[in-house]
């Protein structure tokens, strides 16, 4: 039997990290959380998720800096990680890219559009 697919949701709304976990229960995977940037750094090194979907703006830690983090240490350095955010405008995209994020979802986002990127991802 295949080992489950660990994904790390990582977003200061309860609500929201609320939502994708009830769309992802029931796919078979292991799902992890953090609250901001800081705790998603923090548990990504210590539970090596295969794919992160991290939100922007958050308190203490923003995605931007958190995808930066993680990009500098070797054992996190090849996680996907995708920005899910309702900061879509170009020069935040561009940003994204820059600090390492693989892709970037604009809010509010197509389920197909979601669970089609994390598919892709994973598949690598």
């Amino acid at each position: 039997m295949s080992q489950k697919k660990k994904i790390l949701l990582v977003d200061d709304s309860q609500t929201v990290l609320l939502m994708h976990q009830l769309l992802l229960a029931d796919r078979g995977y292991e799902l992890i959380t953090a609250r901001d940037g800081q705790d998603a750094v923090e548990t990504a090194m210590a539970e090596r998720p295969d794919i992160i979907f991290m939100d922007v703006l958050m308190p203490r830690v923003d995605g931007f800096a958190a995808c930066q983090a993680l990009r500098a240490h070797e054992s996190t350095r090849d996680i996907p990680i995708i920005m899910v955010t309702t900061r879509g405008e170009p020069q935040n995209v561009q940003r994204g890219f820059e600090s390492g994020c693989s892709d970037y979802i604009t809010k509010p986002f197509n389920v197909n559009e979601f669970l089609d990127k994390l598919e892709r991802y994973l598949d690598q």
